[in-house]
């Protein structure tokens, strides 16, 4: 008894309406004076009950001396309750987007390697569309399961890998200069766009025991994840030119692409990127 009164208060019942409207499907029709009885509380407040319960159509009166009363059908209580939770649910799907405003996808820094594996594995699995992403590939296998099943659900997946990289599907640019890049950050990047709409950008500590070193940050703010798009889509544009114009590359900005990177960076820059 003490489980149906507490469940017919989660869908809006108050303690008094549960046990009255448990003792009226006891025995009915019923006085005010025997449904007091059945239910154990006040008579007084039993009538105050009866009365809300009445407004609600929960319980019909019966124009008698004295009044009798008889509760609706539990199928009919549990009809009526899936309505109005329906109804509500509905009104908020419609509604509730339009109080955004001018609000903004909040941007989370995560820490900790489980942590942020379980979330990487959570983006691809969210994934529907396609998914581009840089990573390393010691990386790599930790995710290359949930990116195969991704990409056997018709996701794209384009990577720009580091290291020596290889992956047996999807579309691969190999970035060089690995080691240098890895050295100079003091860890590996990870970096992926999924959907234009869900993005992760971070760096794992090369020292194995070092966590203060190792975090990402995950956001759906559409901005934010156009710009971790855009960084991934130039990285490919610039290995592929590369690859195909490798000499004349070489004599226009040097080996390792230095007379670009000194007008960029300045010639005594000690941060090696690209």
């Amino acid at each position: 008894m003490a489980d149906l009164i507490e469940k017919l208060k989660e869908i809006g019942f108050n303690t008094y309406e549960a046990k009255v409207y448990i003792a009226l499907l006891k025995k009915y029709p019923a006085t005010g004076y025997e449904v007091a009885k059945l239910a154990g509380i006040p008579q007084s407040r039993t009538y105050d009950t009866l009365k809300v319960l009445e407004d609600k159509n929960i319980v019909i009166a019966a124009n008698t001396k004295p009044i009798t009363y008889t509760p609706i059908k539990p199928k009919q209580l549990t009809q009526k309750v899936q309505k109005k939770i329906n109804s509500t649910i509905n009104f908020l799907d419609k509604h509730l987007p339009n109080v955004k405003d001018d609000y903004n996808e909040p941007i989370i820094t995560i820490t900790d390697k489980q942590n942020i594996q379980d979330k990487i594995v959570e983006v691809i699995q969210n994934a529907k569309r396609e998914i581009y992403m840089e990573v390393w590939s010691q990386d790599y296998k930790v995710f290359e399961k949930e990116l195969l099943n991704a990409y056997n659900r018709n996701v794209e997946i384009r990577i720009v890998g580091y290291d020596n990289f290889q992956s047996r599907f999807g579309l691969v640019f190999e970035h060089a200069f690995a080691r240098d890049i890895e050295l100079s950050l003091g860890g590996r990047m990870i970096i992926i766009a999924a959907d234009d709409n869900e993005g992760i950008i971070g760096k794992i500590s090369s020292l194995k025991n070092d966590i203060s070193d190792t975090s990402i940050i995950w956001t759906k703010n559409q901005g934010i994840v156009f710009i971790i798009k855009e960084f991934i889509v130039h990285d490919m544009y610039l290995i592929d030119v590369e690859e195909n114009l490798v000499e004349q590359m070489k004599y226009i900005y040097g080996k390792g692409f230095k007379r670009l990177k000194d007008k960029v960076l300045g010639s005594n820059a000690t941060y090696i990127i690209h």
